[in-house]
């Protein structure tokens, strides 16, 4: 979560003072909320006062890993879950769809069997399909799977929440409802995936950046029911407002809002 979302992200973690709420309401104190961490956290101390964490897999790219995933894994594990409806340790997965420019990038697929039919390397659904599949396929397991490892925490993809960060700072298709479809395409390859591991898959953006960027979900698909992590809040109040909001797909919940506050990701459950 590298853009105008996470913005402030930037500098040394501290801890400092949140709201308290009562058990099972929106909550942003430290005992009751949580953080998310990626590699802009490198090097930094870490909040020790959480009820649940989520920590980035990639680097900033869905193409590169988090450098420093094994220690910030072990961290999110030692999270309280004082938080019941929250795991403790939750993941996120950079996303793009460079179908556009697939010319500049090594990773666009050449082949592969798809919903959408057979990818043959052209900027179709099937290959924005494949690769997401591809993308999502890489990041758990040349990313997450060694840094579990290493890290000797639970390295199985069903134990977690893989949450989609979804940002127009990211390379995206644009211009028509056709770049809207073979974006939406590349979430459900990687969705497909994680799923196909017994992961669960949640969606993270805001409703501006989601419509510019999917457009609308039809309700048949593998995007549709799956929870939302809304991003864009620089409050507790703010957050919390987020939590009342439509959630981005059909059939789906907020259970998550981010605020950022003090050079902090900051994030309350809605649940």
């Amino acid at each position: 979560m590298r853009s105008a979302l996470r913005s402030l992200v930037l500098v040394s973690l501290a801890a400092v003072s949140m709201l308290l709420a009562l058990p099972g309401t929106a909550s942003a104190a430290p005992a009751s909320g949580g953080y998310d961490v990626s590699y802009p956290q490198c090097g930094t101390s870490l909040p020790r006062d959480r009820a649940f964490a989520v920590v980035g897999v990639n680097g900033g790219l869905s193409t590169r890993a988090n450098s420093c995933l094994a220690a910030q894994l072990t961290w999110a594990w030692g999270s309280s879950g004082a938080v019941l409806s929250q795991p403790r340790a939750q993941l996120y997965l950079n996303t793009a769809n460079p179908g556009e420019v697939r010319t500049q990038v090594t990773t666009w697929p050449k082949t592969g069997s798809t919903p959408y039919g057979a990818c043959d390397g052209s900027n179709s659904d099937a290959c924005s399909w494949e690769y997401g599949w591809e993308r999502a396929q890489n990041s758990v397991v040349s990313y997450f799977t060694p840094a579990a490892r290493a890290a000797s925490v639970d390295g199985r993809p069903s134990s977690y929440t893989w949450w989609l960060d979804v940002e127009t700072m990211n390379t995206w298709q644009s211009g028509s409802t056709a770049a809207l479809s073979r974006n939406r395409a590349t979430l459900e390859g990687m969705t497909t995936f994680l799923t196909s591991q017994g992961g669960r898959v949640g969606l993270y953006s805001t409703g501006q950046q989601w419509t510019q960027i999917v457009g609308t979900v039809p309700v048949g698909s593998p995007l549709a029911g799956r929870d939302s992590w809304l991003a864009g809040a620089t409050s507790p109040s703010g957050a919390q407002t987020a939590c009342r909001k439509a959630p981005l797909v059909p059939g789906g919940r907020v259970t998550l809002g981010q605020y950022v506050q003090g050079g902090l990701d900051r994030d309350l459950s809605c649940v």
